[in-house]
């Protein structure tokens, strides 16, 4: 685990995540039907987790829009509770390769669970339309709404915090509304689960 970083560092990954909205690579495993377009791009991440320390905290901005399925979503609806955003795109590899973890996560975190509650979010990035986002989700069985951002917009507004520089990325928002931990790269339902217990300690 890592502490949060200097400003200056900060300032570092949130160039990366203006680079991401830009970077271009082919996709070596293209699934049929799911985000199958010629030229997706990622930077991928390697897995590292940032904690931040709940007096250095700062507050998550706001995250709204209309999901994949055409619902609105606002993440001042589920103040109070600890939640999970989960950036993705359904042309993406390792969000393909994660995606049964976070339904994983979900489903224990979720389910017979006390004081706080945790919600799980999604952010669909760069995806072309939303019909590849809905196949990606009716392929995992994702159970939790996902916003659909096809230019990365709302990544931009982390930039303050703890910037989701790779696809996928994760971070943890505390049941006070703050940025609360990264994980840049895949993640599985373990370590998830592990991370929002950690974050729910305090």
């Amino acid at each position: 685990m890592t502490r949060r970083r200097s400003p200056r560092a900060l300032v570092a990954l949130a160039v990366s995540a203006s680079l991401l909205l830009g970077a271009c690579s082919n996709d070596p495993d293209p699934a049929p039907g799911i985000g199958s377009t010629p030229e997706a791009g990622f930077v991928g991440g390697d897995g590292s987790i940032t904690v931040v320390a709940s007096d250095e905290r700062v507050a998550a901005p706001g995250l709204a829009g209309t999901t994949v399925d055409g619902e609105h979503y606002d993440l001042a609806d589920d103040k109070g509770k600890v939640v999970v955003v989960n950036v993705w795109g359904s042309w993406c590899p390792p969000c393909r390769k994660e995606a049964p973890e976070l339904v994983r996560a979900h489903d224990r975190l979720t389910t017979g669970r006390e004081r706080p509650e945790v919600a799980f979010v999604g952010i669909d990035t760069r995806d072309p339309s939303r019909a590849a986002a809905k196949a990606y989700q009716r392929s995992f069985d994702v159970p939790y709404p996902s916003v659909y951002d096809p230019s990365g917009t709302l990544l931009l507004g982390f930039s303050g915090s703890l910037p989701p520089s790779a696809i996928p990325s994760t971070l943890v928002i505390d049941d006070e509304g703050r940025v609360a931990a990264r994980v840049l790269g895949g993640i599985t339902a373990a370590t998830l689960e592990d991370l929002v217990e950690q974050v729910r300690d305090g």
